[in-house]
Order: structure tokens, then C-alpha cells, then sequence
């Protein structure tokens, strides 16, 4: 179960206000206003599932309508477009490189956080390939996550196990592909994220090396929280529908209570993304955490994370995260 620490007293007080508004009828009073999220149907999109089903949304009177739509490319050219007023769960680096091109176009209420304990990226390698470590796989044919993200992490990771491009083979390939293409043995190893780790592990056709990289090799540590993902509202809805937006991630920090003191709440992954029943009870999740939960070293290791993407050259230059974070 995830941990409690990030339901503070600033959460708790916003979810009262919520259920007091409920329970006068005030916002029952008024018609549904109608969102339309993004998402992106992997583990990390859980909250939206929670707030949707278990009729949090519906207690502020929003009317929630799911695009489902594949990975961050997509989800910021829906942002743009205003075809979707929030995403559900957009890597951090898509969102600042968004805003660097629109400015306040992304603006995150919550954002998750990866590592050891909370695995999403791992290195894994296929049954009858000879590796014991990442710094194995030299002269192996690997795949990857898709998006520029995720391939300039993967290129971090190997680089600093002492392996340069032209030592490995790394392909992109589409995450419902992960599992089947490691049991085909098409790849002898990967960057690959949950559920996917654990659903190769229960087959046998793979075991991971090692989770939590970005934190272990981009922040130095493994216990270190990588701010890799969250939820965003586009700037013209915050603009826009001030009100609505406020209700809305008030429903949402309801979810994130939830998941934070409640196994059940991954029943919701069954049905809604590629998480099969029999891995639901114990696939990792990451730490989910409301923007205003986070504390001065918690953005300390957020601007961290990005600085190295700067540095890196996926960015066109540096950004002050907390520019892009939005509170009530």
C-alpha cells in the first residue's frame, strides 16, 4: 500500500470543504460542468478511475468524459488543441517542453513520484540471457518505452553503467508490445515500465535488473523521489472555468486519499487498463502527491530532474518548475 505521508493537513481540509458542500446541497444545486481528461490507461492514471467510479466527480456536479489517447505527444497536442481540458498522467519533461514552447499551457495539481519503492522504470533482461547487471548488456539488442523521455532515460541509464551508443541496440516499441516481444525473445532486454515488469516476472520470460534508475543514476540516490509524471489542466481552463477547475481537482485529491490508505482502489485497474486481475493485488504504483502537498525538498528534487533533462539538451532551456504547479 502506498504511503500516507502525503495526505496533509492542507488535503484534509480541502476534502471537508468538499464533503460539506455535498452534504449542504450547493453543489448539487447547479448543472454538470463537463471536463473531458485525457488519459493515458496505464497504472499511473489510477486516480482518474477512483474519482470517476467511485462518484467523486459527480459530488462537485462534474461531468467527467474520458479521451483515451496513447502517451505524451498526444496528450499535449490534445492540450493545444483544446480538445481536453486535463491530463490525466503526462510525463513531466513532455509538459515543460510544452510550456517552453506555449507558456502556461501545462499546469500540474499532482504529480507522481518513482523509485525503488515506488518501481515504474526498470531495466529487465529475457530467460536465457546471460545478465547480471545493466552493465551486462553490451552488444544486446534492448527495447524501450516509446517517446523522446523515455529514450534519452535509457540512454542516461546505460551511459552510466559505462556503456555508449554503438555498445547496444535501442529500439522504441509500443508498451502493449513490452510483454509479448520479451516472451518471443525478440529482445534480450528492455526500459520498460509496470505493469509490464511484473507481468513478465510472473510468466518467467524476463526478470528485472534493476528498478528505480532515474532516481539511483538522475538523482543519486534510490531513495530519492523522481518527479517523473502528473496530472495537468491546460492554462485556458484554469482561465476559463476557474471554479470548475478548483472542484475538479478537489475530486481528484479525494482519489489520491484513497489510494493512499486503501488497497481496493486497485480493483479500478482491472477493467480500465492493462493491468490483468491476478497482478492487480500487488503490481507497484507510484507515489501519488497533490501539488500543494509538496515540500521545499520534494521541488528541490523536482527542479533537479528537469535541470538534467535541460542539461541534457531535451530541453531547450531550464525551467522553474514551480511556475507550472497549481495550487487552490
Amino acid at each position: 500500500m502506498i504511503s500516507f505521508r502525503n495526505l496533509t493537513r492542507r488535503t484534509a481540509l480541502t476534502l471537508t470543504a468538499v464533503a460539506a458542500l455535498s452534504l449542504t446541497g450547493i453543489v448539487g444545486a447547479s448543472a454538470a460542468d463537463k471536463v473531458k481528461v485525457g488519459v493515458f490507461p496505464v497504472t499511473s492514471a489510477l486516480p482518474y478511475f477512483v474519482a470517476l467510479e467511485r462518484g467523486y466527480f459527480k459530488d462537485v456536479d462534474i461531468d467527467a468524459e474520458m479521451v483515451r489517447l496513447i502517451g505524451g505527444p498526444a496528450l499535449v497536442a490534445a492540450m493545444i488543441t483544446n480538445d481536453i481540458d486535463v491530463a490525466a498522467n503526462l510525463v513531466t519533461i513532455e509538459g515543460m517542453n510544452a510550456n517552453l514552447k506555449k507558456p502556461g499551457l501545462v499546469n500540474y495539481v499532482s504529480i507522481n513520484s518513482q523509485n525503488k519503492q515506488f518501481k515504474m522504470e526498470t531495466f529487465v533482461v529475457r530467460k536465457g540471457f546471460d545478465a547480471a547487471s545493466i552493465a551486462d548488456l553490451k552488444g544486446a539488442k534492448i527495447m524501450s518505452a516509446p517517446g523522446p523521455a523515455n529514450i534519452m532515460m535509457a540512454k542516461a541509464v546505460l551511459a552510466a553503467n559505462g556503456l555508449k551508443e554503438g555498445d547496444y541496440q535501442l529500439d522504441q516499441l509500443a508498451m502493449p508490445q513490452h510483454v509479448t516481444a520479451m516472451q518471443a525473445g525478440t529482445y534480450d532486454a528492455g526500459y520498460t515500465l509496470e505493469p509490464a515488469v511484473t507481468l513478465m516476472e510472473n510468466q518467467g520470460s524476463a526478470k528485472a535488473l534493476e528498478s528505480g534508475l532515474i532516481a539511483t543514476y538522475v538523482l543519486g540516490k534510490d531513495d530519492a523521489d523522481a518527479w517523473v509524471a502528473g496530472t495537468a489542466l491546460t492554462g485556458e481552463f484554469l482561465k476559463d472555468r476557474p471554479d470548475v477547475a478548483k472542484r475538479f481537482t478537489a475530486a481528484w485529491a479525494r482519489a489520491l486519499a484513497d489510494i493512499a490508505k486503501d488497497n481496493t482502489v486497485r480493483a479500478h485497474l482491472v477493467k480500465n487498463t492493462f493491468t490483468p486481475e491476478a497482478v492487480a493485488p500487488t503490481v507497484p504504483l507510484v507515489n501519488f502527491v497533490m501539488a500543494s502537498d509538496l515540500s521545499d525538498g520534494d521541488k528541490a528534487e523536482y527542479q533537479q530532474f528537469i535541470d538534467f533533462v535541460a542539461d541534457s539538451g531535451v530541453l531547450s532551456e531550464k525551467v522553474d518548475v514551480t511556475k507550472y504547479l497549481k495550487t487552490f
